[in-house]
């Protein structure tokens, strides 16, 4: 069980001088929002009025009429100054005062000072109604989800008076403690039920919104608002104390493990990193002697192409020149082949009429040396007989022999 112990509200009866201090600091380790001032006015100073009516009347009877008169006047004086002093009424920068005439709550009293003639006027409570006031409640024997016991849940709340009049007359100090601390079990009692035994430790700074909008719904109407609430501290039971022990070990031990292999992973991604560091060195390296070699190679090239084309143009020029010469060669050649052929044509006119003119001279020799027809002549009206018919055959052939003859011998034929 906790050491702590719930926080008590109480209201005490303290004189003027006391109020101050009880509000602060409370009494006994107890919280004192609420002080009845004890009324130190009463009717002392009616007797000292009366005395001095005493007096006044004694003036009236007597022959002492001055004496009398001035005790009459000291006395009356003296009741006005007490009476003063009586009526003062100072109340606490942060405190509220409730004033109340015959015993019924008539208004309340600001900060300050302030008169009250009558008796019958009078403050009944001084509340404090700036300050938030700490309210410990350390919940003992709270049942989870699976109706285990909680050792203990404590439960921290801050709360201010707002309403000082609704406070004072409708719940007061002391039952406001007992209001509280109820509410404040229940609260608690139903937020624990809502968690498991293995979570519970969560509840250690969670949220509490919630409950704090319960408890100033049904604080409201007491004139109180609560401004703040949390939960400190939660204790399990000694077995589950235990258990999470030794979960917590575990835990440990397996978060020594992940910073071990967070270290080592760490430290190999740095060697890592230093050999892609230096792979990019070296790629680097090789890409700048590549890209030397490549400028060289491009030169290499250019020059080559440079005295390749060099060497076309001189090559061309070669062709150029030897076609210029091979075409005036082939012109000139093409002039005399014209001209030949020119002659040649002149020739052949010349030829033709040369081969006519043969032809004639040809054609003349033949028609001398052709053979001329032999007529035998006959009678008319007569066959021919044989004897004719075979002379005939017998001198053909030697006619014909001796002309031939006659033509190889250039003699001209005769007619």
């Amino acid at each position: 069980m906790s050491g702590r112990e719930f926080s008590k509200i109480k209201e005490s009866l303290a004189s003027w001088s006391e109020i101050r201090q009880l509000l602060r600091g409370g009494e006994q380790g107890q919280l004192v929002p609420v002080v009845i001032p004890k009324d130190r006015r009463g009717f002392s100073w009616m007797t000292l009025v009366f005395v001095a009516l005493y007096f006044a009347g004694m003036a009236v009877v007597t022959e002492a009429r001055a004496v009398a008169a001035l005790a009459a006047v000291l006395l009356l004086l003296l009741a006005a100054i007490l009476m003063w002093r009586k009526a003062i009424i100072e109340i606490e920068e942060g405190t509220t005062g409730v004033r109340s005439r015959w015993g019924a709550i008539t208004g309340t009293l600001p900060p300050g000072r302030h008169y009250l003639w009558l008796p019958w006027d009078r403050v009944d409570a001084v509340v404090d109604t700036s300050t938030e006031i700490p309210y410990s409640a350390p919940i003992v024997a709270c049942p989870t989800a699976e109706n285990v016991p909680l050792k203990s849940i404590e439960f921290f709340l801050k709360f201010r008076i707002v309403d000082p009049v609704a406070f004072v007359r409708t719940i007061g100090a002391g039952n406001f403690d007992l209001v509280l601390s109820s509410a404040v079990q229940d609260a608690i009692r139903q937020r624990s039920r809502r968690v498991h035994t293995e979570r519970a430790y969560d509840l250690r700074g969670s949220d509490v919104g919630d409950m704090q909008e319960a408890l100033n719904r049904q604080l409201g109407r007491y004139g109180v608002r609560v401004t703040g609430a949390n939960i400190p501290d939660v204790q399990l039971p000694d077995q589950y104390q235990q258990h999470l022990a030794t979960r917590e070990k575990v835990a440990k031990e397996l978060s020594a493990y992940e910073r071990e292999w967070e270290l080592t992973r760490k430290r190999r991604i740095d060697t890592l990193l230093m050999e892609i560091e230096r792979s990019k060195k070296t790629r680097d390296a090789r890409v700048v002697e590549v890209k030397a070699a490549y400028n060289k190679a491009r030169k290499d090239v250019a020059r080559m192409l440079e005295e390749q084309e060099t060497e076309a143009q001189r090559v061309r020029w070669e062709i150029e020149a030897r076609g210029r010469a091979e075409l005036t060669a082939a012109e000139n050649e093409a002039k005399a082949l014209r001209r030949l052929a020119d002659s040649y044509r002149d020739n052949r006119a010349v030829l033709q009429y040369e081969l006519a003119r043969r032809r004639l001279d040809v054609g003349a020799k033949l028609a001398e040396n052709a053979p001329q027809p032999l007529v035998v002549r006959t009678q008319q009206g007569s066959g021919d007989s044989a004897l004719s018919t075979l002379l005939l055959a017998q001198l053909l052939p030697r006619i014909s022999a001796g002309q031939i003859s006659g033509n190889h011998n250039g003699d001209a034929p005769t007619a």
